[in-house]
């Protein structure tokens, strides 16, 4: 997988759209009451959570794309926090909606907190400086 910025834009471009195609899905049981334990339950909760996390994280990705390509980024750095940024976006969601089936897979959450916090860490680090 080579990520490139561009990468980064669709890749945030596609969390869009899922974020569309998952809020179309669960919207078509948000009228009922009781869908998923009701509107306060942790699964519902997780549920929308994983939603909106299509659409946060893909517009991060947008700007990662964004900040790559206008700071002057080395590939090498574009390369290795566009993967971890992808391993974290594509996860969290994931997470989330399994989680909300299946409450015990909440201990995997570190694996897409951490896969971001790694990505912004290497984009700190190697901040080109002028």
């Amino acid at each position: 997988m080579n990520l490139l910025p561009y990468d980064s834009l669709y890749w945030g471009w596609i969390g869009m759209a899922a974020g569309i195609v998952s809020g179309a899905l669960i919207g078509l049981f948000f009228h009922q009451e009781q869908w998923l334990g009701g509107y306060n339950s942790f699964p519902r909760r997780l549920v929308r959570l994983g939603h909106i996390s299509f659409f946060g994280l893909g517009i991060l990705s947008i700007l990662l794309g964004i900040t790559v390509r206008q700071l002057g980024f080395d590939q090498d750095t574009v390369r290795l926090a566009g993967r971890w940024f992808f391993i974290g976006q594509v996860t969290m969601p994931l997470c989330c909606f399994f989680t909300a089936w299946r409450s015990w897979i909440r201990h995997l959450f570190p694996v897409p907190v951490l896969s971001l916090g790694a990505a912004v860490s290497v984009l700190l680090w190697r901040w080109p400086h002028s």
